[in-house]
């Protein structure tokens, strides 16, 4: 990412996404336990809130892991990982590369200074609703599949893969079906990616103010934290919502 400013990026589009994509990609291989696990927690209240009287099987993100990885299996803490690699390879793409250039849109290519905070966020707020608009499909099946393990011993699958899901839910369900949710998704998506990329922009922006400080690895690292704090914050209420739409 680029923070806004005078400085200009000189990566082409093509560079950024793929550079974002990978990126995203890595992250997305290695937290994908803590999502499993995620899903499942938000899974369990939403049935506790229409069944008083079951115990809760998870407790904590931690006991959640534990319990999936010993009853399922430590692979199944990446159920999904397929469809969540095509996710990020297209919203993460899309989301980061498109920032700078919608961003230049909205404040015009001959802008100078410190771009406002304001069409920061309006810029976050496209791209992240035009990246997630592309990749819906790819969430819907990641969620569906992470989603498999809560079924009762004995409950056939419905899916037992990435693609077989795909398909399933076009013969099933209709083509329209891959972008169940989407209004909901939308709101999350543009919410999350205008407070991690907007923040981050402005973070690292008024870090760069302080003496001593440059665009190095650490104001990097520094406004990513800051931005990811923000992102979480703010998207976990329509982060709910959004599971209930795919399941």
């Amino acid at each position: 990412m680029v923070a806004g400013g005078n400085t200009k990026s000189d990566i082409s589009f093509a560079g950024t996404f793929a550079s974002s994509a990978f990126s995203a990609c890595f992250a997305e291989a290695c937290t994908i336990p803590l999502d499993t696990a995620k899903v499942r927690l938000q899974l369990q209240k939403q049935a506790a809130a229409s069944d008083a009287v079951t115990l809760p099987k998870y407790k904590g993100m931690l006991g959640t892991v534990a319990t999936i990885a010993r009853e399922e299996g430590f692979s199944a803490l990446w159920k999904g990982i397929v469809p969540g690699l095509h996710r990020q390879c297209l919203y993460g793409g899309l989301r980061i590369g498109l920032y700078e250039p919608v961003k230049t849109l909205y404040v015009g290519a001959d802008h100078v200074g410190d771009v406002p905070l304001s069409k920061k966020i309006l810029a976050a707020l496209t791209t992240g609703a035009l990246a997630i608009t592309v990749a819906n499909p790819t969430d819907l099946v990641k969620v569906r599949l992470q989603a498999e393990g809560k079924l009762p011993p004995g409950v056939p699958r419905r899916y037992s893969g990435s693609l077989n899901a795909y398909s399933t839910i076009m013969k099933q369900e209709g083509i329209g079906a891959l972008w169940t949710g989407l209004g909901p998704n939308i709101a999350r998506n543009a919410i999350i990616n205008a407070a991690e990329l907007a923040s981050y922009d402005q973070v690292k922006e008024t870090i760069l103010k302080i003496p001593g400080f440059t665009d190095n690895i650490v104001t990097h690292l520094l406004a990513g934290l800051g931005a990811g704090f923000f992102a979480v914050c703010i998207g976990s209420p329509v982060d709910v919502v959004h599971l209930g739409g795919c399941v």
